[in-house]
Parts: C-alpha cells; structure tokens; sequence
C-alpha cells in the first residue's frame, strides 16, 4: 500500500508521498512514486503513483521513455499544451496498460493490477493544476470544494487535512499539517513508511521550490510526531469529563 497526497493552495501545490510496498509482512521494499519533469520558465509537471507497482512503474518508465526520444516519440509530457492534455494522455496510457495486465492474466488479472496517479503542475501562462487519475483512465480536478487529492491508504490521515487546510494558508504551514497527516497514517498503519518525499511548487515557479526526503532520523518530522502527540493528549484532558451520575435535567 501507500499514501500521496496532493494540495491546491493559492500560492501554489504541495505534495507528499511515502516509499514503502509491500507483499507480505516479510517482503518490504522502498520505491519512489513521485516522479518530476520540468522546463525551466515554461512548465513543471510532478506524478504521484499507488497501487500495483508493475503497473505504475510501466507508465513511469513509458513517460520516461518519451523522453529520450522527443524527435521520435510523442513526448506528452513536455510538448502537450495544457494540463488538461497532459492528464489526458497520461489516462490513456495507464488504462492501456491495466488492460493489457489484466488481459495476459485472464480471470486472475482481474482486480490485481488497479493504480491511481496524481497529477500536479502548470504550464506557463496558466493556473497550477492537480488531478487525479482512476485505473479506468478518467480522472477529476481539484477545486475550492476539493482541494486537494488523496491516494493509496487515505482514511486516517483524511481528518488531519481536512481540519486543518486553509487554501490561504502559507506553503509552509501546508509541509507542516502533510507531515501530521502522514504521522497520523505512518502511526495506524504499516503498509505506509518512510522515507518521505516531499515537494513544494510555488505558483509561476516552474521548478520546484523545495524537495526534501523524509528519512527516519529527520529532526522536524520527529519534533512533529513528538508534539502532535503531546499536543492531543493536551487537548483530550481539556474536554469536559463524563460523568456517571448526570443529572438528568
């Protein structure tokens, strides 16, 4: 399993995925699924993935494919004129390769090579984006009404985000709430690990701010996990004690 998670602010997006797969208590692996490609002064275009790792890692390694070749590829990446597009292409191709699995696999393959991609950048002249991709190829923007996307293990860092997030809030204060969703997360569930990696694009900055891998010993995230933790038990003693023996009135 894992956990992404893409944020929309005003001044820019916010991204943060974790590195842990799995198949089994005993065989546990590290894997990037954040992946970046920019050009400097004209666009910035990040992918986070989740769910069968085959299968993410084949559009991964398609898109980076296109790379290498731009005069003789379809470069959807660097040549398409918006996001839309981009996310477009990107859909296609992870819903081709999912068929295809699931074909070679017959009524074994069905349901075991399902992924989900999100999608995060800007193109110049045009507002930052985020989207998010199913296994079918469809996918959705991120608006005022959902800010921001999650995939992977999302049920218990979903509450931490949702109270917390504020649209005008400060790149920095939106690092330190993905830090106490992915604590939260990293505490409930052990299909999600560090390391972390995380990413910061400022609007019409078209490379990134800030990069940053999470790592066990990484000062801030233990002063987070530490505080945060602190912090609840403060604020549970705070509530008012039940008692009993109410009184009925």
């Amino acid at each position: 399993m894992t956990y992404c998670v893409g944020m929309v602010l005003d001044t820019g997006l916010v991204l943060m995925s974790d590195t842990r797969t799995n198949s089994g208590v005993d065989n546990i692996s590290v894997f990037r699924k954040m992946f970046t490609w920019n050009v400097p002064g004209e666009r910035i275009i990040t992918v986070m993935t989740a769910g069968n790792l085959a299968s993410t890692q084949a559009v991964i390694s398609q898109l980076e494919e296109r790379m290498k070749e731009p005069d003789e590829r379809d470069n959807i990446i660097l040549q398409s004129p918006t996001m839309f597009q981009v996310v477009t292409e990107i859909g296609k191709l992870l819903r081709s390769i999912i068929a295809d699995r699931q074909e070679a696999n017959g009524v074994k393959g069905r349901g075991r090579f399902t992924a989900s991609i999100i999608v995060a950048g800007q193109i110049a002249g045009m507002e930052p984006r985020l989207f998010m991709v199913y296994p079918e190829g469809n996918f959705i923007e991120a608006s005022h009404d959902t800010p921001f996307f999650q995939i992977g293990e999302t049920k218990y860092g979903r509450p931490i985000i949702i109270r917390g997030y504020d649209r005008t809030m400060s790149l920095e204060d939106a690092v330190k709430l993905l830090m106490v969703s992915f604590d939260s997360t990293l505490k409930a569930n052990l299909s999600v690990g560090l390391p972390l990696d995380l990413q910061v694009i400022e609007r019409d900055v078209f490379e990134p701010k800030h990069e940053h891998r999470v790592n066990h010993d990484d000062p801030y995230f233990q002063a987070i996990s530490s505080s945060w933790g602190d912090a609840l038990k403060s604020a549970f003693h705070s509530l008012p004690d039940y008692s009993f023996y109410r009184s009925e009135d």
